[in-house]
């Protein structure tokens, strides 16, 4: 990839002009295209105004901004949850809640989870998801112990796969289970925006946990976790929390007022997804109603770059392996920018 794409000094968008050429860019996970939404940063700008650049004190101070317990309110409401918790970044919201969940029973982790989800380095776990909830099923009714903590994303976003966790519903009563589950990529988009939290299992020896990124499709630099009021305000007494500064109080203001914007660029991400996927072929992988197609072709990106065009590309799972190729899809693109990536893929998969 040429050295010039690693050094872009301008903002993500669906063009980028990059050494005085415009390249039509399908890739990051501004999902939304909330970083470009001229009505986001108006609220945003109105935001700074109210409140200031930044927060640099802890939520334990003595002094306070209310605007924090007033998002958290909205976030847990919004995406159908007893309570919710916000920090300052995805990674510390995972962080906080995995060390300050584990010590309840026995860790699984699932296959591919973030290294934000990791208590120490862990060994990659690259077998399936099918496979693994079948063997972690077996295993937690079948063992002595009865407390257990589950770890794992929502999703693979880079070979597009939802996971269902309805396995769980068949864990024996008597054995207690907290799940963690990291939504960074499906909170806002998946189940009409909502998220994985009102997918995860209802039932009363289980606990749901999400935690997620408000940075990709929400376009916030802040955390959230999502669950039960008794967890949410068990992780608010851990000295991670108590110690830690909150996000600006600016991005939670848009946060809450923009609920219409994220609604309506939700519904333009969704045309924007059934204009793509009626005009690919079969080899293509994708989920229904997540911005994300997967080519197994590591030389996707390079056929498509005369075309002007950029997509996701990079080596998985190190940086020895052959590329992985995606094309995301944002609200931020137009029809005929998408027509205009069909035909340029048709014809790469035609070469």
């Amino acid at each position: 990839m040429h050295s010039e794409f690693k050094s872009i000094a301008k903002p993500f968008s669906n063009i980028l002009n990059i050494g005085g050429i415009d390249y039509l860019y399908f890739g990051g996970t501004a999902y939304l295209g909330i970083p470009q939404n001229p009505e986001f940063i108006e609220l945003f700008t109105e935001g700074i105004k109210k409140y200031g650049l930044n927060n640099g004190t802890s939520r334990t101070n003595n002094v306070q901004l209310g605007i924090y317990d007033d998002a958290e309110k909205v976030a847990a409401h919004r995406f159908k949850a007893e309570d919710a918790l916000i920090t300052s970044s995805g990674y510390l919201a995972a962080q906080l809640t995995v060390k300050g969940l584990s010590g309840f029973g026995k860790v699984i982790y699932a296959p591919s989870c973030h290294p934000a989800l990791w208590l120490d380095d862990q060994v990659p776990n690259r077998k399936p998801f099918s496979e693994w909830k079948v063997e972690t099923l077996a295993l937690i009714n079948n063992a002595k112990e009865q407390n257990w903590v589950l770890i794992s994303n929502s999703m693979n976003n880079l070979f597009p796969e939802i996971y269902d966790f309805g396995f769980l519903e068949e864990i024996h009563h008597d054995k207690k289970v907290i799940l963690i589950v990291d939504d960074s990529h499906g909170i806002g988009i998946n189940n009409g925006g909502l998220g994985s939290f009102v997918a995860l299992p209802k039932k009363d020896n289980i606990d749901c946990v999400i935690v997620a990124s408000m940075a990709k499709a929400l376009g916030l630099d802040a955390g959230l976790v999502l669950g039960s009021s008794k967890i949410i305000q068990q992780l608010k007494r851990t000295n991670t929390f108590i110690g830690a500064s909150p996000p600006a109080a600016a991005g939670l203001y848009t946060f809450i007022k923009g609920e219409h914007i994220y609604k309506e660029a939700w519904d333009k991400l969704q045309e924007n997804i059934d204009l793509l996927s009626s005009k690919l072929s079969l080899v293509w992988n994708f989920e229904i109603g997540f911005p994300v197609f997967f080519l197994n072709n590591p030389e996707l990106a390079s056929r498509l770059l005369p075309n002007k065009i950029l997509i996701s590309s990079f080596p998985y799972p190190d940086a020895n392996s052959e590329l992985i190729n995606r094309v995301v899809l944002s609200s931020w693109h137009s029809p005929p920018e998408i027509d205009y990536l069909a035909s340029c893929l048709e014809n790469c998969e035609s070469s």
